[in-house]
């Protein structure tokens, strides 16, 4: 005979204030560290993308936590507060697992095909491949609410989004937000849950 811890499963109440925490804490981390970044003369820039770059390599995981500015900061916390709570309200383990290969997969697309001698730095990434997993998500899954959250998503921010990863603005990465939204993609089809089984009904005997 055989026993084994039940792990308890938290309510949709506990769930949703563990993901507010979560993300009110990762937004506000990213105002820190561009507190910080403007005290010292913007010194944390360095720790940017720099396209193929062998000592940037770094960046591709501190580039997505630092910002060219408080304008870029507050472009980005919204959506990230956002479509971050969203994604963590399905598990917080789940979530982070996701956000770590959104994070590598945009900052290593974004370090080969930027264009050489640029800096890329921001969250956007991020965004773009939260949005790219919510929009996949519900549909690879089959769940009704899944599908309902993606086409919201779509709603909301399908327009900007979609002219995010096309180059027609100086100045701002489309190449990571390409690989975000990719990677979010990605992600999503690789995460997915199984789809809801029916109970198979009576079986009929003649």
């Amino acid at each position: 005979m055989s026993s084994s811890t039940i792990q308890p499963q938290w309510s949709t109440a506990e769930r949703a204030g563990a993901a507010a925490k979560l993300m009110l804490g990762w937004v506000a981390l990213l105002w820190v560290l561009e507190a910080v970044d403007y005290a010292t003369g913007h010194a944390l820039d360095q720790y940017g993308v720099v396209a193929r770059d062998p000592d940037s390599l770094s960046g591709i995981v501190t580039g997505s936590f630092l910002h060219f500015g408080f304008d870029h900061v507050a472009s980005n916390s919204v959506p990230l507060l956002v479509l971050g709570f969203i994604a963590a309200l399905s598990g917080i383990r789940r979530f982070l697992a996701v956000c770590g290969i959104i994070i590598l997969a945009e900052g290593v697309g974004t370090w080969l095909i930027s264009p050489p001698n640029t800096m890329t730095l921001g969250a956007s990434g991020v965004v773009f491949g939260l949005f790219g997993y919510l929009l996949i998500r519900g549909f690879v899954e089959r769940r009704v609410l899944g599908v309902a959250v993606s086409l919201g998503v779509a709603a909301i921010w399908g327009s900007t989004m979609l002219t995010g990863i096309l180059p027609i603005q100086e100045g701002v990465s489309w190449q990571g937000h390409l690989c975000g939204l990719a990677a979010g993609i990605a992600t999503a089809v690789h995460h997915r849950r199984p789809a809801p089984t029916r109970p198979a009904g009576p079986q009929l005997i003649s």
